[in-house]
């Protein structure tokens, strides 16, 4: 069953970066995992603050689930320790260095779902775009080479699952 998995997990990560590079999306690609950078959600929180009412309330939530995300991203991803595909037998090279040489879980993926989440919690009728976006982040952080699907699919997962449980906090 696991051979099964990491098989398709490494045939979907073979398609999806030569499908990038076929079609020449790694610039794209560049700029969308971009959007995910981890400044930018700050100014981000702090412009709504500053212009809706409901931006500290957002403020809190968006702390209160990367202070349960990052750690446990941390852990993971230091006990886990998959090389990444552009660094592996089968990678195609990276796009660009990644700053770690460990791909699950994927921390722009699990960041972006953190925002999309916390976010599409107190704006409800913005969720589905903030979902989209958070999964072209992961997508892009495929087709650049850096990251399995798999480590998308764990990014995606413990970026919800923080904000689910930092909402029952606060």
């Amino acid at each position: 069953m696991l051979a099964r998995l990491a098989e398709f997990d490494r045939c979907s990560y073979l398609l999806i970066v030569d499908g990038a590079r076929e079609h020449g999306l790694n610039k794209p690609a560049l700029l969308v995992s971009a959007s995910g950078d981890g400044p930018l959600y700050i100014y981000l929180c702090v412009a709504l603050m500053l212009f809706d009412s409901r931006g500290e309330e957002l403020l809190r939530l968006a702390l209160a689930a990367f202070l349960l995300e990052l750690p446990l991203y941390l852990l993971l991803k230091n006990s886990i320790r998959r090389t990444r595909p552009c660094h592996s037998a089968i990678g195609l090279g990276c796009s660009f260095e990644p700053s770690d040489k460990f791909s699950l879980p994927s921390g722009h993926t699990a960041a972006a779902f953190v925002m999309a989440g916390a976010i599409g919690s107190i704006y409800p009728a913005a969720i589905l775009p903030l979902y989209l976006w958070a999964s072209l982040i992961g997508l892009s952080r495929v087709a650049l080479g850096v990251h399995y699907p798999m480590d998308i699919l764990a990014g995606a997962a413990l970026g919800s699952l923080s904000v689910v449980w930092a909402d029952k906090f606060i």
